[in-house]
């Protein structure tokens, strides 16, 4: 059986790569449907705690990191209108998936009906932690797109990694703070909510590392997009 740690690094190259294959046929909808997509599916894995590196931490980071990952690609590549639009229809997209999915609560289960147990344990949940997710999905991406920017100026237009691990790593600093405390203050005792507060941010900090490479391949892939459109 595959240790948790295998696994995380695996979800690592498979989430980025992925999110690059999206990029590589759909252009910036491609990264639009990365955020929308990272937006909904961070916000389920999240209420799984599991044993990393020998810490107590949430599940999501990986997949919260690409939406990151996805908006610094719109910011260097179309601009920042282009990442603030893709920040609003993640922020849409889980808002309507919390109002939905809260409505399907409220249905009586037939009694044939196995699914109702496991909907309830993880939706009924879900509205403190779309709260805290969508107040820290706001800031800090507003942050991101807004510090990815300032350093792509100080720059020069130079040192594309500075740039994706400076803005990212500090805007994620915010973010698991902001979440962390809605969405987990009073529910976990005060040493596993410190655990998952500094974990979160670690892995997180980990996967901004580890995104570098795919962000440089991403943008060689556009490149070589807009030398084939203009061969075209």
């Amino acid at each position: 059986m595959l240790s948790n740690e295998i696994i995380w690094f695996a979800e690592i190259a498979i989430v980025l790569g992925s999110s690059i294959l999206a990029f590589r046929i759909f252009g910036k909808y491609g990264l639009y449907t990365v955020v929308v997509t990272t937006t909904i599916v961070c916000n389920l894995q999240v209420v799984k705690l599991v044993e990393l590196f020998g810490l107590t931490a949430t599940l999501g980071n990986v997949v919260y990191g690409a939406s990151f990952f996805a908006t610094d690609l719109l910011s260097e590549l179309y601009g920042k209108k282009e990442a603030q639009k893709a920040v609003w229809l993640g922020f849409t997209s889980l808002l309507l998936t919390t109002i939905w999915m809260q409505i399907s609560l409220w249905y009586r289960a037939s009694a044939a009906d196995l699914a109702d147990p496991h909907l309830k344990s993880i939706f009924t949940l879900m509205p403190r932690i779309a709260i805290g997710s969508l107040s820290a999905y706001l800031v800090s991406q507003h942050h991101d797109v807004w510090a990815y920017h300032m350093w792509k100026k100080l720059t020069k237009n130079r040192h594309l990694w500075l740039r994706n691990n400076l803005s990212t790593m500090v805007s994620q600093a915010i973010d698991t703070l902001v979440f962390c405390i809605i969405a987990f203050l009073g529910i976990y005792n005060a040493k596993t909510f410190t655990s998952i507060v500094f974990t979160t941010y670690v892995l997180k900090w980990l996967v901004a590392v580890c995104d570098t490479p795919f962000i440089y391949l991403a943008v060689r892939i556009s490149k070589v997009k807009s030398s084939e459109q203009e061969l075209c």
